[in-house]
């Protein structure tokens, strides 16, 4: 990988870090050097350092640039679990272990190249790169999102998340017996001031509220129905650590260890809900939790009959 040392001169003192290597030339833009910034591949004096930070002279700046990539995705032929389709949007349940579009280190076998292979028209607000995204789930976060066949779609349905209009709700596993029966958690999240591949609750971060609901509770474990008012990068998994009950089987905000083999967090996006972009028609879709999380809840249940997935699919609102 390609890395660049630089000395802050005199004239730059104060001055934020993107800004200054932008101006530098790190990059063909000031959006590509947030990138590095975020995947922590910028750092002053030996240390991953954010955006914002306000640089001093002769500080030492180290610029890691990896290797160009093809930036078009390429169509793949991998099975997709269709959900419902017509001529402006296609809602897919996707499956635990696969990132939604291309990016350094997953330039295949994502979504989008899925995508690109069942449908190749599709909106192109995204970009090349992402195709139809309007949101997105976390690698290790099965469930349902919708994609925008047409630019029309993609406008209408980016207005309705931003306007908190349209219903996304999940289903968690949580560490902890969450002891009230419903809450609000209303906290900023942002970068993580040091490990800037994570996120936190921190000081001027990014309004981030998430509605959560008991579904049943276990020793030690509590299953929680939670509701997005906002679309912040991992909210439930940073929301839910924060409060104390990090998600079963995420590696990032929650223990080491986990009691079961896991490759990721049980956390599942059950329920999505929007107004058709062309009809107006309120639309609403919901996919059973996946194996693994119904395998961790059988086994807190030890064995005896539960609810399954009932309260979580009647109908009610948490929070």
């Amino acid at each position: 990988m390609e890395h660049r040392e630089l000395i802050v001169p005199a004239d730059a003192d104060g001055q934020r870090l993107d800004r200054w290597l932008a101006a530098a030339g790190v990059g063909p833009s000031r959006a590509f050097v947030q990138r590095l910034i975020d995947g922590g591949l910028v750092q002053v004096e030996g240390r991953p350092a954010a955006a914002s930070h306000k640089l001093r002279p002769g500080q030492r700046v180290t610029v890691y640039i990896p290797p160009p990539e093809p930036a078009e995705a390429q169509p793949e032929a991998i099975p997709l679990d269709v959900v419902y389709e017509d001529e402006d949007v296609i809602v897919i349940n996707k499956r635990q272990g696969m990132v939604v579009h291309p990016a350094a280190g997953n330039r295949a076998g994502t979504l989008v190249n899925a995508l690109l292979a069942y449908c190749p028209d599709l909106s192109g607000i995204g970009g090349k790169e992402r195709p139809g995204i309007v949101h997105r789930l976390d690698k290790d976060t099965s469930g349902l999102l919708v994609v925008a066949k047409n630019d029309r779609a993609h406008i209408s349905l980016a207005r309705q998340i931003q306007a908190r209009e349209a219903v996304r709700e999940y289903v968690a596993i949580v560490h902890g017996r969450v002891s009230s029966d419903r809450g609000r958690i209303d906290a900023p999240i942002g970068r993580h001031p040091v490990d800037r591949k994570r996120m936190a609750v921190v000081p001027g971060g990014r309004s981030a509220v998430t509605d959560y609901e008991v579904l049943e509770r276990f020793p030690g474990y509590t299953c929680v129905r939670a509701k997005l008012q906002t679309g912040r990068t991992h909210q439930i998994r940073v929301h839910m650590a924060h409060i104390g009950h990090p998600v079963v089987g995420d590696p990032v905000y929650g223990p080491r260890r986990c009691p079961w083999n896991l490759n990721g967090q049980c956390l599942h996006a059950f329920r999505l809900g929007f107004r058709h972009p062309r009809t107006g028609e309120w639309m609403s879709f919901t996919a059973p939790l996946p194996p693994h999380m119904e395998k961790v809840l059988r086994d807190l249940r030890g064995g005896r009959a539960g609810p399954e997935t009932s309260a979580a699919f009647d109908g009610r609102q948490p929070g």
